[in-house]
This record gives structure tokens, sequence and C-alpha cells, in this order.
């Protein structure tokens, strides 16, 4: 059988190409648009990228410091066995 499509490695590396694509366009696009900035720092070449990238980061990092204290074993659902 064959795999579904979103797991083949060709259409991985498209998708990757794709969204770098975008990425790039997105940034290349404030050549060309002038942004309004409401604040300082948001007036930075490419302020999205680099600020959604932070915020990603960052995210991941809270989350894997919430994994160290909500973890639970993996036989903390089972029931009580007394052998």
């Amino acid at each position: 059988m064959e795999p579904h499509w979103l797991v083949r490695p060709r259409t991985i590396r498209l998708l990757w190409a794709a969204f770098a694509a975008v990425l790039a366009a997105t940034v290349a696009a404030e050549f060309f648009v002038p942004m309004p900035a409401h604040e300082g720092l948001a007036g930075t070449f490419a302020f999205g990228a680099w600020f959604g990238f932070a915020a990603c980061a960052a995210l991941i990092l809270v989350a894997k410091a919430l994994g160290v204290f909500l973890k639970r074993p993996d036989d903390y659902y089972d029931e009580a066995r007394d052998d």
C-alpha cells in the first residue's frame, strides 16, 4: 500500500521549499510595501519574521519547562495491583 502523500519524503521536501519560499517572499515584500510602525521596535526590517520565530521558540521552551513539572509516570492511570 502506498504511504499517505504527506509522509512521503519528496512531499516533505516540497513542503519545506514552499514554506521557505513564502517566508522569503513575505520578507522581500517589505522592500516594496511600506509597513507603518506603531512602536519603535516594530519598524525594524523583517520584524514579523524574527519576532514570530522568537515567540515560537519561547513557547517551545515554556512548554518543555512545564512538561518537567507536569509529567506523570507512564503507569499513572493503571489500576493499583496487589500481587
